[in-house]
């Protein structure tokens, strides 16, 4: 009777009886919830492949390939505050006629290009509403070259657009610089791959992979496709905003603690932002990877700092015709990271290198103007004599 007993038990304590029906609707819970798990699976996957190929949102614009006649090239001027080297300018575009050009600057807010901030009407209102309070070395310098793309596109006339600063100086007439750039169907983008670069953040795979990563300088000049890469692009700019940020300046108040924020990943975002979004969008076979820009580079550096290169500024004395005739004969620029060199060339024409120059001082401008290097209408008497 005592076995019976412990059997009965042991017969009460086991669990209902599973019906074939109500296994049939657990079977369907379940591939129901692993069919889910597999479309949240596949939509994260899209999500992260459309930001690593850098996909942007296309806006409707008029103009474009599709634009019949000469075209304009919009001059796009990237200032601290005013135009300092604006009677330079001012000279280059006299007698020029308008519907080949057009001027867009980015100042500091609330800064009014007019009357009281410049004697050249030329100038008068380029200025952009919509500015921004740029830092250098800070990712709000490629939003300020955004929005000087951005309005320079509304203009379906505006086909290429060159990148300037408020010490850049053109080195040829109008004329010349004007057939360089509209001959050539492709963006001039300096750009290259430094293996022994380390601005590349380790957190921004796989948005950016590392392969992908460029360098080069600021100063572009883009083709109509290229600029609407780069104002529609929502994919590649936050993950700049985000990992790709300079280093603090050395303050020498704070002794050794500096050491441990030099210690910080260290980044300048308009060095990179415009080469590696065009190498995500596998557009580099259009480019001319070369700025048209000249700069001349010195490498210095503090104690606390590494040893870095930077601009040097010509001044009054050094913007003499011999100097300038050296850079108007360069004809190729050596890449040393990549073992490439880049023969400079338009349409399998061989052409000088550098149209502009940087960085340079208002004395150095003036004399440019006084010993006739840039005259009225655009003449260059020095590059008269070259072609």
């Amino acid at each position: 009777m005592a076995g019976i007993k412990a059997w009965n038990m042991m017969t009460k304590r086991q669990g209902p009886v599973v019906t074939a029906r109500q296994a049939v609707w657990v079977g369907f819970a379940v591939v129901v919830v692993f069919s889910v798990l597999i479309c949240v699976t596949m939509m994260w996957k899209l999500h992260s492949e459309s930001l690593r190929f850098g996909v942007g949102v296309r806006r409707k614009r008029g103009g474009g390939e599709e634009w019949v006649g000469f075209g304009k090239i919009a001059f796009l001027f990237l200032v601290r505050r005013d135009l300092p080297l604006d009677f330079l300018w001012g000279s280059f575009f006299e007698g020029v006629d308008a519907a080949n050009y057009s001027i867009y600057i980015h100042s500091q807010p609330g800064f009014v290009f007019g009357q009281s901030t410049t004697k050249l009407p030329v100038f008068y209102g380029r200025h952009l509403s919509n500015s921004i309070q740029v830092g250098w070395g800070e990712s709000s310098m490629i939003e300020a070259e955004r929005l000087l793309l951005d309005a320079a596109l509304e203009d379906p006339a505006n086909q290429r657009f060159v990148l300037l600063s408020d010490s850049c100086v053109p080195l040829y007439n109008f004329s010349y610089i004007y057939k360089y750039i509209m001959a050539s169907q492709r963006s001039f983008v300096d750009s290259f791959l430094d293996p022994k670069d380390e601005r590349y953040h380790p957190k921004m795979p796989p948005y950016i992979p590392k392969y992908k990563w460029r360098k080069g300088s600021q100063w572009i000049t883009l083709v109509r496709k290229h600029a609407e890469v780069v104002v529609d692009d929502e994919a590649i700019l936050p993950v700049f905003q985000r990992y790709c940020k300079r280093r603090p300046p050395v303050d020498e108040s704070l002794g050794k603690q500096n050491i441990k924020l030099q210690k910080q990943h260290n980044c300048i975002p308009d060095e990179h932002y415009v080469q590696t979004l065009l190498a995500m969008r596998g557009l580099e076979k259009e480019l001319e990877r070369r700025t048209l820009t000249y700069t001349l580079w010195n490498e210095s550096g503090t104690k606390m700092e590494r040893k870095s290169w930077h601009p040097v500024t010509f001044s009054y004395a050094a913007a003499n015709p011999e100097r300038i005739k050296i850079i108007k004969a360069i004809n190729h620029v050596f890449y040393e990271t990549e073992y490439r060199t880049e023969w400079c060339r338009t349409n399998s024409t061989p052409v000088p290198c550098f149209l502009f120059a940087r960085k340079i001082s208002q004395g150095a401008a003036m004399r440019l103007l006084s010993d006739g290097l840039v005259a009225h209408n655009g003449g260059v008497t020095v590059a008269n004599t070259q072609q």
